[in-house]
């Protein structure tokens, strides 16, 4: 019962701090501009320092992190690919631009500014860690599967967009300092934790800023239902069952679910409006999943415990 209160708590927190960037955005606080200045803020400072402070934690290197961190990055690519052969079969009725919607939130999922601090509360910084190691195949992806569904891929430029992620450099830094045995100064660890505990307000208020224009008179379609059920339901319980006879860590196989159900990335709606791809329904996609991820999350936190 401890862990149902502490999911229950936990998304309670989220949904009231999603109020926060829904009433600062409809207030005029939090504009667009300035929805766009959060976003590099989150991008660029925070969540690379809550992944190199997921290092900091003087977690011993040894044969069963690195196998875990291999374990991640092997079932974040197994599962990115059975996403790719599910989008081909589950959406192939929908037309051209809805179509490139839906199998772009079913590949990329929202595993930073929901999954990160997910991860933390279930697992502490040690599943920041194997969460951070998890997503580099997915930003791989991201920017190139992803990518080509909207537009003509440039493949040398999604490599370099993928390498030079803040992210992705932060895990490199992150393991670097962990491998080494570095010690950083009181004052830049100090630095950087703060700006690790960030995450969770300024990546929920950013949410709900961005999901403050969604109509909700007709956000609630048989479309983006359908979508809902299966990124948040359906693919999930589906990996859980594949992983569930796996000789790998249960930290790993609970974490691989999570990040499974996942709603559907802020990028989605991003992707569609810099594209010309139905940034309407792109947007109300991302906001269904992320409104009922508040009923889901904690269900899927207890199916792997």
């Amino acid at each position: 019962m401890s862990l149902v209160l502490k999911m229950l708590s936990l998304q309670l927190q989220l949904f009231l701090l999603i109020g926060v960037g829904v009433l600062a955005s409809k207030i005029n606080i939090l504009t667009p501009a300035t929805r766009k200045s959060l976003s590099s803020l989150l991008i660029y400072v925070i969540l690379p320092c809550n992944i190199v402070n997921s290092f900091l934690g003087g977690l011993d290197v040894d044969a069963s992190l690195l196998t875990n961190c291999a374990a991640a990055v092997a079932l974040s690519l197994a599962t990115l690919i059975i996403s790719l052969f599910l989008n081909k079969l589950l959406f192939r009725r929908y037309p051209p631009e809805q179509k490139s919607v839906l199998s772009f939130g079913m590949l990329v999922s929202n595993s930073s500014f929901v999954g990160m601090p997910m991860a933390e509360a279930l697992y502490g910084t040690l599943g920041v860690m194997y969460t951070s190691v998890y997503q580099i195949p997915m930003r791989f992806f991201m920017w190139t599967a992803g990518l080509s569904l909207f537009t003509k891929l440039d493949k040398k430029h999604a490599i370099i967009k993928t390498l030079t992620h803040p992210c992705v450099i932060a895990v490199f830094v992150g393991f670097v300092i962990m491998l080494l045995g570095v010690t950083l100064p009181e004052f830049l660890s100090s630095t950087v934790t703060s700006l690790s505990r960030c995450t969770l307000p300024v990546s929920m208020i950013f949410i709900g800023a961005s999901l403050s224009d969604a109509d909700i008179k007709s956000v609630f379609s048989r479309s983006t239902l359908y979508f809902t059920a299966l990124r948040l339901v359906l693919y999930p319980l589906f990996i859980y069952v594949l992983l569930l006879p796996l000789p790998i860590d249960s930290l790993i196989k609970g974490l691989t679910v999570i990040m499974c159900g996942m709603p559907a990335a802020a990028t989605t709606s991003i992707m569609a409006e810099q594209y010309d791809c139905d940034a309407a329904f792109a947007s109300e996609v991302v906001f269904v999943s992320t409104l009922f991820s508040i009923v889901t999350m904690p269900m899927l936190s207890m199916l792997i415990q």
